[in-house]
């Protein structure tokens, strides 16, 4: 019996750094000792390690093995079988090698979306990306992201690029220091702002939320649920009905216009296009004000709410910040420009701690100093496909090959993806309208997935190699936000016969030639020291300590300078419009835009619109379902851990709805309730809530897709995926972004046998 204490080594998620130890049975985690406030999600690991979700061995789903390559219904319920290590590579080389030989590189689709890893080098994206490019000549790629895919195409066209409005713009440090006022529309919940891509070190918004407020700052929760801010901002809310946002923005500049009290100087020099946007607000163009009175029903605030908002924003240090989760809507495109005009019109932009900062309180990259050297990244290399789609049109795509789709002023094609190659990403947690998303890759010849666990597209794919988790691998957390560099120590052996996603790609190139090409002749570890070599020499470069990866891995950590909290862009053009001018067409903030109204898309005019939604409540479904992230995980990542667990009834994700909508309906506190609408149905259990709207109810996303058939032969979801509810379409057709923030649904107790929760039941011969 031994008494030796464990040994914790560094290592970071990205929900933060923290320290782990692993005696062979038990893993122990614990957060970095300097975060002021943790993120308990760590705690999802220690019975994540070893669970019986996790991949294996190498598998091979029966059809494929028996029919060969080609469309199969059967995927996502067909059993498996396992297969030796070199079989299974030498069967996936053969079939990359079949594909493109018979229809090219542009047949193949790189799937992956980031979030698997903190770390820099086994960043799932970069590695399949990398493969395909070195080892195919190339492959179709998406581009944008889920979480904000209608504002990084929408921000270039009026004020700048998302890395410079969200991550180079205002900093916590200056609303303590100077705001007076924080128009928060779709809140800053604490939960999606203790994540961050590459992790993080220190969580400071909560404590940077309330030294603000303590201060005499004014924070306005402005979202259909109260918990989109914290307590300690000790603030205001207004329950907006969901997707109104652009029209109470429209309101408050009308009020503003109207009573004299715009910015006319700032507007005149910062700004393009004022011209036709005021005659829109005014209605010259089209007969109707978009004032308060117009906007009250739209928005359910009332009338002089409005107004009083308005005319207390002028002559204050505002800050207007518009969420991701608003431009994840019908015309989310909208509020995110809209937000822009609005701090524009108080002259409030390039101001310390005022103006506009997109997405903060996002992610816990916002909001922060920039670090003065890079961070490591994997190259990876040139992709000689051109064809791309917008990441959230994947099933547009798989089901309508060679159809036109129209994109932020193009008109492009579908291309005739016969093979789809995914590591690093859930599209099952990520898609809407899951049903048809089982529809789009059963069109495949083959799928191919990289995983640690049984998801719902592991259980969809042909081919599921078993890949290590971060604990299980070395590597480096950084990002370009956060100064601590983290030397990511392997905590614990692989799972079964799990191996790196590196070691499988160096296998895979080996097969098909390109070996070298892809590698570089480096292991991991040798890879891990040539990209901490950038970041040395560059302190070098500064004067700075410049310690060798050897002292640094030994240490666990690194800590770089950063920038001066220099306001960005927007700081440097209010400063010198003539000398520092945006990256817009104009050099200005775009106010109405002519690029964007030569597009000729009625779903996306030329300036700031109010734009009804296309789906709204209904006799028959209606309610607003909010499908916003979790707070227990990432996306939904290690749902089977223990934290995520503890938040589960019965099993089921929990859903939340106003007493008086619970009423109505004869539901009570814990019930399970049945959520529908013509797209599909899920199971959830009911928590009561009067810090939401009557008209709305919560679910989030992250319950791993379980489908199953009821009494009447309709497939639900028995565990609580929204995304069964959520329609598959695009924003609006200059972005082609997610929508699936909102839905509409109807809401019943359900009656019938609960059908046992099987998503992290390994499938037949797994």
């Amino acid at each position: 019996m031994t008494t030796d204490a464990p040994t914790f080594l560094s290592h970071s998620a990205h929900w933060g750094v923290f320290l782990a130890a692993w005696d062979g049975q038990t893993l122990s985690v614990k957060p970095n000792p300097d975060d002021p406030d943790p993120n308990p999600l760590i705690q999802n690991f220690p019975s994540a390690l070893r669970h019986r979700a996790r991949v294996t061995t190498p598998m091979v789903r029966k059809g494929w093995l028996e029919r060969g390559p080609g469309p199969d219904p059967m995927r996502g319920r067909d059993d498996y079988v396992a297969m030796p290590w070199p079989e299974v590579l030498d069967r996936v080389a053969a079939e990359l090698r079949r594909v493109k030989d018979a229809h090219g590189a542009g047949a193949v689709f790189g799937g992956s979306y980031g979030w698997s890893s903190a770390g820099r080098f086994h960043h799932a994206q970069s590695q399949v990306h990398r493969f395909l490019n070195t080892s195919l000549g190339g492959y179709v790629r998406s581009v944008n992201s889920y979480s904000a895919g209608a504002s990084g195409p929408m921000l270039p066209h009026v004020i700048g690029t998302m890395e410079e409005v969200a991550r180079r713009n205002v900093t916590w440090e200056q609303i303590v220091e100077h705001t007076d006022v924080v128009l928060a529309f779709g809140g800053m919940a604490l939960k999606n702002s203790r994540v961050a891509s590459g992790g993080i070190s220190r969580h400071v918004e909560r404590d940077a939320m309330r030294d603000a407020a303590a201060r005499g700052c004014r924070f306005v929760n402005i979202s259909p649920i109260r918990g989109d801010l914290p307590d300690e901002a000790r603030f205001e809310w207004l329950p907006v009905v969901p997707n109104s946002d652009t029209a109470l923005m429209l309101a408050l500049v009308h009020q503003v216009v109207t009573d004299g009290a715009h910015d006319r100087g700032f507007i005149d020099r910062y700004c393009d296009g004022w011209g036709p946007f005021e005659d829109y607000l005014l209605g010259r163009t089209d007969g109707l004000p978009k004032s308060c009175a117009w906007a009250a029903p739209l928005c359910g605030i009332a009338e002089d709410e409005l107004v009083a908002l308005a005319r207390s924003l002028v002559g204050k240090r505002t800050l207007v910040v518009v969420s991701h989760s608003l431009q994840r809507a019908e015309h989310g495109e909208q509020p995110v420009w809209m937000g822009a005009v609005l701090a524009a019109a108080l002259g409030q932009l390039g101001l310390p701690g005022g103006g506009y900062n997109y997405a903060l309180g996002t992610l816990a990259h916002y909001g922060k100093r920039n670090n003065a050297v890079p961070a490591a990244a994997l190259p990876q290399g040139s992709n000689g496909v051109k064809d791309f789609i917008p990441v959230a049109r994947i099933s547009d795509m798989l089901l309508n090959p060679g159809t036109p789709f129209d994109y932020n002023g193009q008109r492009r094609l579908y291309p005739h993806i016969r093979l789809a190659y995914w590591a690093g990403g859930n599209p099952f947690h990520h898609h809407q309208d899951l049903q048809r998303l089982s529809r789009a890759f059963a069109t495949l010849d083959t799928f191919i997935v990289h995983e640690i666990a049984w998801t719902a597209t592991a259980r969809h794919a042909d081919i599921v190699l078993p890949c290590t988790m971060t604990l299980e691998r070395e590597d480096i957390g950084a990002t370009q936000t956060d100064p601590m560099m983290v030397a990511m120590h392997r905590i614990a052996e692989p799972h079964g016969a799990s191996r790196d996603d590196y070691d499988i790609f160096c296998d895979l190139a080996n097969r098909l030639g390109a070996l070298e090409a892809f590698s570089e002749g480096r292991t991991s570890r040798e890879w891990l020291v040539h990209l901490y070599e950038r970041t040395r020499a560059a302190l070098q470069q500064l004067g700075q300590g410049a310690p060798s990866f050897d002292e640094f891995w030994a240490r666990g950590h690194l800590m770089l300078p950063q920038r001066e909290d220099d306001g960005g862009i927007l700081r440097a053009f209010r400063a010198d419009p003539a000398g520092a001018p945006l990256p817009t067409p104009s050099g200005k903030v775009q106010v109405s835009s002519p690029t964007v109204a030569a597009f000729g898309y009625e779903d996306c005019p030329g300036h700031p619109a109010w734009l009804a939604p296309w789906h709204a409540p209904t006799a028959e479904h209606p309610l607003w379902l909010v499908a916003n992230q979790p707070h227990t995980k990432l996306h939904s990542q290690l749902d089977f851990g223990a934290h995520s667990q503890a938040s589960k009834r019965r099993g089921r994700e929990v859903c939340t709805l106003h007493p008086q909508a619970a009423a109505a309906r004869g539901i009570h506190e814990g019930d399970i309730v049945r959520l529908f609408n013509e797209i599909g149905a899920c199971l959830a259990s009911a928590h009561l809530s009067d810090a939401i709207r009557e008209d709305v109810v919560q679910l989030p996303t992250g319950a791993w897709y379980d489908p199953v058939v009821d009494a009447q032969g309709r497939t639900m979801c028995a565990h609580g995926n929204p995304n069964v509810l959520t329609r598959d379409v695009g924003t609006s057709s200059l972005a082609q972004g997610c929508a699936g923030q909102l839905s509409t649904v109807q809401i019943e107790r359900f009656e019938g046998v609960l059908p046992k929760i099987r998503a992290y039941e390994p499938p037949g011969g797994g």
